[in-house]
């Protein structure tokens, strides 16, 4: 059958706007939900008491769970079944909110200001700064700025690409860095009240958002939270640093909280373990 041009051109009319009225009638339709961040509340089991009063950091290493106190600024290093002692240095550290062990190096978040809890000492700065240490002394290796500015709690290294990971407090997200000389590889949203204990495991990030009492598991290529885990207000230890070995999640109350310095745990379910290079 011959089409004539009048034809389709009036068929064409018609195709184009019935297209046109299926787009309005699409548009107006309600916008679909996101799909729901799977969500389920952790289990928590006390373990022992920090040597100090105000364990604010905290490292997974296979022979011992590292502990950073933020008023002392001491950080020890002990048993993950009985909490003894085993090593110990001083640190010229301010604040400390933040602990990584890796390339040979202790890696200390310093968020800056110490609130009148102990007398000044020469090392104390107002901002926060990342310090390289010696794990064996403890003394101050070489001291790096935040090119964001602001303050830094959880910070951890990943054996796999041998980078940082940095809680970046100003704008509220966790960034890659190089540890040779903190060049900004990666910056992922970590959005909530205080991110503060920062991990990685199988792949992902893990940080701990204080005030919100949660844990968020992201996808570093694409920062989208996989999964919520959360702490309870009322029965739980008050959360602050964090840090996950053999498919546990263990954190600490810095001392603000109503049980000062308690070490505890949840499981994750993953079997990942702790691997420091």
């Amino acid at each position: 059958m011959k089409i004539g041009r009048r034809d389709f051109i009036g068929t064409g009319s018609a195709l184009v706007a019935g297209m046109t009225a299926s787009r309005i009638a699409r548009a107006q339709e309600p916008a679909a939900k996101p799909p729901s961040i799977p969500t389920r509340p952790a289990k928590v089991e006390r373990l022992f008491k920090a040597p100090d009063l105000h364990p604010n950091a905290l490292e997974a290493a296979p022979d011992g769970l590292w502990i950073g106190d933020q008023v002392s600024e001491r950080v020890f290093k002990v048993d993950w079944q009985s909490g003894k002692v085993l090593h110990e240095v001083q640190t010229e550290s301010h604040n400390t909110s933040g602990i990584a062990i890796g390339a040979g190096y202790l890696w200390l978040g310093a968020n800056g200001g110490v609130s009148g809890r102990r007398p000044p000492r020469p090392t104390d700065k107002p901002f926060g700064e990342v310090i390289q240490a010696d794990p064996k002394t403890g003394k101050t290796v070489k001291i790096h700025q935040l090119i964001w500015g602001g303050g830094v709690h959880g910070i951890t290294f990943v054996p796999q690409t041998q980078t940082l990971w940095v809680t970046a407090l100003s704008i509220q997200a966790v960034a890659e860095v190089d540890p040779k000389d903190f060049r900004v590889l990666r910056i992922r949203p970590a959005r909530g009240d205080r991110p503060h204990g920062l991990d990685w495991d199988n792949g992902a990030l893990w940080v701990l958002i204080a005030g919100d009492h949660v844990v968020q598991k992201i996808d570093p290529d694409s920062g989208k939270v996989l999964e919520i885990v959360t702490i309870s207000r009322t029965s739980d230890p008050d959360p602050h640093g964090m840090c996950i070995h053999d498919g546990y999640m263990y954190y600490c109350d810095a001392g603000l909280g109503s049980e000062p310095a308690q070490i505890c745990r949840f499981r994750i379910g993953t079997t990942a373990t702790s691997q420091v290079v």
